[in-house]
């Protein structure tokens, strides 16, 4: 027994490391690895979506196009010209809004339901409301500025709307 306390009393005693607690957490950081892939994938389809262009059922880019170049043209003839610009704008922009199903049975009442998924979409209003004024009161009479302004408010609604 002597011997052996002498013989032992020359080596060292090393101390094991105490176990991390990595191993007992992987399942916790494979979660989070799946939690931010996940987010990272909505995100990446959100932002894709959003720069898509809507589908429109029944009406094609190109002919919205062309409508447009037709209404830019008739602008030009004149204040008859403008009057005729101004409705037919506010008609492109309503069956543009129809073709993208949105709800409603006016123009007003789709460009109320607009607003919750285009908020820019309001500053049609005032076009609409000119549109309105020029079908419906025989008497009124609309200046070159407020056509010009009614189709630039037209053509930023139909950006908005993401079909030019």
């Amino acid at each position: 027994m002597i011997f052996q306390l002498l013989f032992d009393a020359g080596t060292k005693i090393v101390a094991t490391p105490a176990p991390t607690a990595l191993p007992a957490l992987w399942p916790a950081w494979v979660l989070l690895g799946f939690v931010l892939v996940a987010m990272v994938g909505i995100a990446v389809q959100r932002l894709i979506s959003s720069m898509r262009r809507p589908d429109l059922h029944g009406m094609t880019r190109e002919k919205v196009l062309a409508t447009w170049a037709e209404i830019e043209k008739n602008a030009d003839h004149g204040l008859m010209g403008a009057k005729l610009a101004v409705i037919e704008a506010d008609k492109l922009v309503d069956g543009v809004m129809k073709s993208m199903l949105i709800p409603g049975e006016t123009m007003g009442e789709r460009l109320k339901a607009a607003q919750y998924s285009y908020p820019d979409i309001r500053k049609v209003w005032l076009a609409h409301k000119l549109r309105n004024q020029l079908v419906h009161d025989s008497t009124f009479e609309i200046t070159h500025g407020q056509a010009k302004r009614a189709l630039k408010d037209f053509h930023a609604a139909l950006r908005t709307l993401r079909i030019l």
